[in-house]
C-alpha cells in the first residue's frame, strides 16, 4: 500500500509467508466433536485476513488510510452504490445515517426535534436510539409473522403532519416490503433509512430488476461485527447515492469539519486560507472549520484490511447462509403444527442472518423450554433482539410520562415475538453435522 524499498518488499513477503504458516498451525479448527458448542455466529476466515492485517500493521497507517479507500471503492462496486463511508461500528453507522438527515444543509427537509420517525419495536435498539437521543419521536408499528418485518398496512395510520422519515431494518436478512415502503415514502415525501446491518447481500425484485437491500432508500447502514455477514471485528458503513448526504456523513464522522481533505492531505480545494465561514475571521484555516456537531467515528486501516479480504469471500458467505437456512426449513416442516417457520418476503432473495421460530400457543412445550434444552446442550440461541423495545428499562421514564414515543394500534405480533420467538444461526461456520445436532434437539423437545 506504500512505496517500499526492495529490501522492505522482500522482508514483507517473508513475513506474510510466515503468517500463512502460522494460520495453518494455530487457526485451523479441528472437526466438530459431539458436545462441542455450536455458536449462532462467528468469524469465518483464512490466512488472507491475517496477511492483510499484518501487512497493514507494517505500513503503520493507524487511522483511516489506503486500505479504507480500497474497501470503500470495492464495496461501492459490489453493491452498485456511489458512495460508502467506513465507520467504527454498525451502531455508529445508524447514528450517522440518522444525524445526516438533521443537517441544516438539507433546508426544510431536515429532521427537527419533535418530528416523527416511523419504525418498529421488534428489532435491535440502535435502529431507534439515534431518533430518541436527537429528540425526535419514534412511532412504533407492529410487524407481520412469519416475515417478521414492518406491517406496511399500518403505515398510513402511523402518518402524522410531523412524520419526516422511516428508519427500519430488514429483519434477520429478510427484506421488508420495499415496494410498499418506497411508495409510501414517495407519496408523502419522507426519508427512508435502511438498516441493512443484518441483511448484507439480500436482494429484492422491483421495477423489473433485482437490487441489493441498502440501495433502495436514501441512505443505508451495515455492520461488520463478527457474527454479521462479513467482519472487520468492529466496523460498519454508511452508503448512499446522494452526494450531499455523503458529504454530510463524512463531515459528522470526521469531527463535524467542513473540510473534505482526505486524512493526511492538506488544501485539496486550493483555498484553505481564503474563505469566510460563519463569524470566523476571513481566511481561517479550513481544516478547523466545523459545519456540524460531529464525532470521530472513523475505522482503522487495519480493520479495513481485514474487510477487503472478507469482501472477496462475501458471495460464498451469502450462499452458505441461504443453504443452511433452507436445510433447517426443509427438515423442520413436519413441526409446523407446533412452530411457525419463517418465510421470505415476496419478491425477495434473502441473505439470511438467522433462522427464526415462533412456538405456537397450543404447542406441548414453550419457547423457554425449547431454548433451555438447546442451551443446555451448548447450542446458542438468540431472541429477536429487544423483542418489544418499549417494554425495556430504557423506556421506563418515557412510559411513565407518556411522552417521547408513540405506538400505533397494538403491538400484538411484537409481543408474541417477545414471548414465543427465538432464532438460531445459519452462518457459514455451520455445516450439516452441526445442523443435524440442532435439529435432533428440537425434535426431542417436540416428542
Amino acid at each position: 500500500m506504500k512505496n517500499e524499498t526492495s529490501r522492505g518488499k522482500a522482508l514483507k513477503e517473508e513475513i506474510l509467508s510466515l503468517v500463512a504458516e502460522y494460520y495453518k498451525s494455530e487457526h485451523i479448527k479441528p472437526d466438530h466433536k459431539p458436545g462441542d458448542p455450536i455458536p449462532y455466529g462467528g468469524r469465518v476466515y483464512d490466512e488472507k485476513e491475517l496477511q492483510n492485517l499484518v501487512s497493514s500493521s507494517l505500513d503503520f497507517w493507524l487511522t483511516t488510510g489506503p486500505w479504507s479507500d480500497k474497501f470503500e471503492a470495492e464495496f461501492c462496486q459490489y453493491f452498485g452504490v456511489k458512495y460508502c463511508s467506513l465507520v467504527n461500528s454498525g451502531s455508529s453507522a445508524n447514528l450517522l445515517a440518522f444525524m445526516a438527515l438533521t443537517s441544516h444543509k438539507l433546508g426544510e427537509k431536515k429532521i427537527l426535534p419533535g418530528d416523527e420517525v416511523i419504525t418498529v419495536a421488534a428489532g435491535f435498539p440502535t435502529t431507534v436510539t439515534p431518533i430518541i437521543q436527537y429528540g425526535a419521536i419514534p412511532v412504533f408499528v407492529d410487524v407481520t409473522i412469519p416475515t417478521y418485518n414492518i406491517d406496511v398496512a399500518q403505515l398510513e395510520a402511523a402518518l402524522s403532519p410531523k412524520t419526516k422519515a422511516l428508519m427500519i431494518a430488514h429483519t434477520l436478512g429478510n427484506p421488508f416490503d420495499i415496494k410498499a415502503v418506497k411508495d409510501f415514502c414517495s407519496k408523502h415525501s419522507l426519508w427512508l433509512i435502511e438498516d441493512n446491518c443484518d441483511a448484507l447481500g439480500s436482494r429484492y425484485f422491483m421495477d423489473d430488476k433485482w437490487g441489493y437491500t441498502g440501495t433502495f432508500g436514501d441512505i443505508a447502514t451495515s455492520s461488520f461485527y463478527p457474527p454479521h455477514h462479513m467482519t472487520m471485528g468492529e466496523g460498519g458503513a454508511v452508503y448512499t447515492n446522494d452526494p450531499e448526504l455523503h458529504r454530510i456523513v463524512n463531515s459528522m464522522r470526521d469531527w463535524g469539519r467542513d473540510c473534505w481533505c482526505p486524512s493526511g492531505h492538506d488544501n485539496t480545494c486550493g483555498c484553505r486560507f481564503t474563505q469566510q465561514f460563519g463569524e470566523l475571521p476571513l481566511g481561517y484555516d479550513h481544516k478547523y472549520v466545523y459545519s456540524h456537531f460531529g464525532y470521530n467515528l472513523k475505522v482503522t486501516d487495519m480493520q479495513a484490511a481485514i474487510g477487503c479480504a472478507q469482501l472477496e469471500k462475501l458471495p460464498g458467505f451469502i450462499e452458505a447462509r441461504k443453504k443452511n437456512w433452507q436445510y433447517l426449513k426443509e427438515n423442520l416442516k413436519d413441526l409446523d403444527k407446533y412452530l411457525i417457520l419463517p418465510e421470505a418476503t415476496e419478491n425477495s432473495s434473502p441473505s439470511w442472518f438467522g433462522f427464526m421460530m415462533t412456538v405456537k400457543k397450543d404447542a406441548p412445550f414453550t419457547r423457554d423450554q425449547l431454548v433451555r434444552h438447546l442451551e443446555e446442550n451448548k447450542i446458542q440461541t438468540r431472541m429477536l433482539f429487544a423483542g418489544n423495545l418499549t417494554k425495556h428499562p430504557c423506556f421506563d421514564e418515557m412510559r411513565d410520562s407518556g411522552k417521547g414515543f408513540r405506538i400505533v394500534g397494538e403491538l400484538k405480533n411484537t409481543d408474541l415475538i417477545m414471548n414465543n420467538s427465538f432464532w438460531v444461526g445459519v452462518y457459514p461456520g455451520m455445516n450439516v453435522k452441526k445442523l443435524d445436532i440442532l435439529l435432533s434437539l428440537i425434535l426431542e423437545t417436540a416428542e
